[in-house]
């Protein structure tokens, strides 16, 4: 595999010091990795975004313009998130109460999407492939392969790691192959699996 060049950053983006980010990054127009930040290689950051201290980003993760990601938040590799969606740190925030040692982790699973104008609330991960569907609000642990929609999210299906629909329902299926790449798949003890 050839040598990926050196992190790019638009001239407009603020990378301060202290931040860790992998070869071949790219940094959009109006962004800011503050210190502390570790983002790894082939990562796609757009305009407008906001990577606060302590955040990890795995390898060829895509965020996509106005959104900001939380100190608490880890994202795995290949993370996909969609224009303008929320991650959240804290429960109860007020702004007149400083609540900094209550941040709650957020971990994305490897592979995941998250959807434009999806809101993550913290303390809770999603699972590895999931899939949350645009406008959806997470409020619980979301499986791997899980399809999320609504307020509040709820799963009614599962998908395959290429992003293509395998069932419906909010129960795995037993098993299934998907129609686009031939992937198969199974549940046990309520977890669906890839073979």
């Amino acid at each position: 595999m050839p040598t990926l060049p050196p992190y790019t950053a638009h001239e407009s983006s603020y990378v301060d010091d202290g931040c860790r980010i992998g070869n071949g990054t790219k940094i959009w127009h109006f962004s800011h990795i503050m210190s502390g930040a570790v983002l790894g290689e082939r990562c796609n950051i757009g305009q407008n975004v906001v990577i606060s201290p302590d955040v990890v980003l795995g390898n060829n993760v895509k965020v996509q313009n106005n959104v900001s990601i939380y100190t608490g938040v880890t994202l795995e590799d290949d993370v996909f998130c969609g224009p303008s969606m929320v991650f959240t740190n804290v429960v109860n925030p007020r702004s007149h109460v400083v609540r900094k040692h209550e941040f709650q982790r957020t971990r994305v699973g490897r592979g995941a999407s998250l959807g434009a104008n999806c809101t993550v609330v913290c303390g809770h991960d999603i699972g590895r492939y999931a899939f949350i569907g645009a406008g959806a609000v997470v409020t619980r642990h979301i499986p791997d392969y899980a399809l999320v929609v609504g307020n509040p999210g709820r799963v009614t299906g599962w998908m395959c790691e290429c992003g293509i629909k395998l069932a419906s329902g909010a129960a795995p299926p037993a098993s299934a192959s998907c129609a686009a790449c031939g992937l198969q798949y199974a549940s046990r003890d309520g977890r669906l699996s890839r073979l």
